[in-house]
């Protein structure tokens, strides 16, 4: 090949980046490109003595490279090796060091690992189809994307910076055995999302969901990891609520409003259902009162059309048991007038009347409001600490929708570190990290 034409192909393919430089190329039968190249500058000290050794051959090595114009590309390297001359040096010929165009015993040059992780993380492609582009096999890019990611995620600074943690449980897979757990605790850090530089990130997830689980997942933080951490926003469990007072003890934790008007939902549905049971004497049916409303008793006040305003006022005043709803229903509504004020100095103080007047001596046949307001008295200053710190679990919720389509594009996953360290490259923000390798 002349010099003009390497020079041109090298321009192209931009080997140049790799430290080599086109000798030959070819297209296969199977439609891959073969460049044949020599190393521009390789390490000839011997590993042995650091002595620099003379030229004796060089040996082909083999490398996947980035696709070039959608079609796989494989290197053949020509590595040179060196002779020691140190009469007293246990190695007599090696290899040149070549470490910036690909690590020992590599299958693929070192820019290829960070298009690997580019096309995972940024562009959301599943690992079949990068194999596919380098015309490598799933298992292989699918190690080299898990080993990328363990030493960018565990080692790269990944938890440098949080001050805002959110906690929540994801369900990762739906089958039954396989050893590990069904459920994960969910780490995410809200910093971005409440001081406004960006979206929340994956900071990583722990098989099983236990107060235990989150302890030891602390215990492994380093003191100033620990230290930095002021607000920790959860769901009700009250199992990551005790990990984080043991552990995060100066740290303050948020109830998630999500789960508080959640819960309340789910009170207000059991005694809808319980006094549809009393007066009707069975479940639901089409035309029945209470059962018409279901999900009108869901919406905000504000949000009703005339329509349903009549509607849900004619069902709750058509028997006299139906006051246990209607009560139930203006409590819902209530907590989420609160969280909905635009001051949140006034909605603590509503939010907190709300919670003052529920938690004991309610009349009898409220039986669900009752627990609901036990519940939620029990955590108050969680509760009302969302208004003095305006975080919350809603960036995890989120979060926890991409990862349930990460996992409709693998078609489900089986091992839960692989799951774990492809969640974190989905959702772990880590696109400044990766282009940095």
């Amino acid at each position: 090949m002349s010099e003009l034409t390497a020079d041109v192909a090298d321009t192209i393919c931009r080997t140049v980046e790799l430290g080599v430089t086109i000798t030959g190329a070819a297209v296969d039968a199977r439609g891959r490109t073969h460049l044949w190249c020599r190393v521009l500058q390789a390490d000839r000290h011997c590993p042995g003595c650091q002595i620099a050794g003379d030229l004796r051959d060089h040996a082909d090595r083999v490398l996947t490279d980035v696709p070039i114009s959608g079609h796989p590309v494989v290197l053949h390297v020509a590595v040179p090796r060196f002779v020691c001359r140190t009469s007293d040096c246990p190695r007599t010929i090696f290899r040149g060091g070549i470490d910036h165009v690909a690590a020992p015993r590599a299958v693929v040059t070192a820019r290829t690992t960070r298009w690997i992780l580019q096309r995972i993380a940024i562009d959301k492609m599943s690992v079949k189809a990068v194999a596919t582009a380098l015309g490598l096999a799933w298992k292989t890019v699918n190690a080299i994307a898990v080993s990328a990611a363990r030493a960018l995620v565990y080692d790269g600074g990944h938890l440098d910076g949080v001050r805002h943690l959110g906690v929540d449980e994801h369900k990762w897979k739906h089958v039954r055995g396989q050893g590990d757990p069904s459920f994960v605790t969910v780490l995410i850090d809200l910093t971005p999302v409440v001081e406004g530089t960006g979206p929340a990130r994956l900071l990583d997830m722990i098989g099983g969901r236990s107060a235990q689980v989150l302890k030891d997942w602390m215990n492994t933080r380093d003191q100033r990891f620990r230290d930095r951490i002021t607000v920790v926003a959860m769901d009700g469990f009250t199992g990551y609520k005790t990990a984080t007072s043991q552990e995060l003890p100066a740290a303050r934790v948020v109830m998630d409003p999500f789960h508080v008007v959640a819960l309340a939902g789910n009170k207000l549905d059991l005694c809808r259902q319980r006094v549809q049971q009393q007066t009707c004497g069975h479940r639901g049916r089409a035309g029945d009162p209470l059962y018409t409303i279901r999900r009108i008793l869901h919406t905000r006040t504000g949000l009703l059309t005339a329509k349903q305003k009549i509607r849900l006022y004619e069902s709750l005043t058509s028997h006299d048991a139906h006051v246990a709803v209607e009560i139930t229903y203006q409590v819902y509504q209530q907590l989420i007038a609160a969280y909905q004020h635009p001051q949140r100095r006034e909605g603590k103080k509503l939010m907190w009347k709300v919670l003052k007047r529920i938690q004991t001596g309610l009349p009898a046949g409220l039986a669900e409001l009752a627990q609901l307001g036990r519940s939620l008295w029990k955590r108050r200053a969680d509760i009302l600490a969302y208004f003095d710190t305006g975080v919350s679990n809603g960036p995890v919720e989120a979060i926890n929708g991409r990862l349930e389509h990460l996992r409709g594009i693998a078609q489900g996953f089986r091992n839960l570190d692989h799951y774990i360290l492809r969640s974190l490259l989905h959702s772990g923000q880590l696109a400044e990290h990766i282009n940095a390798l």
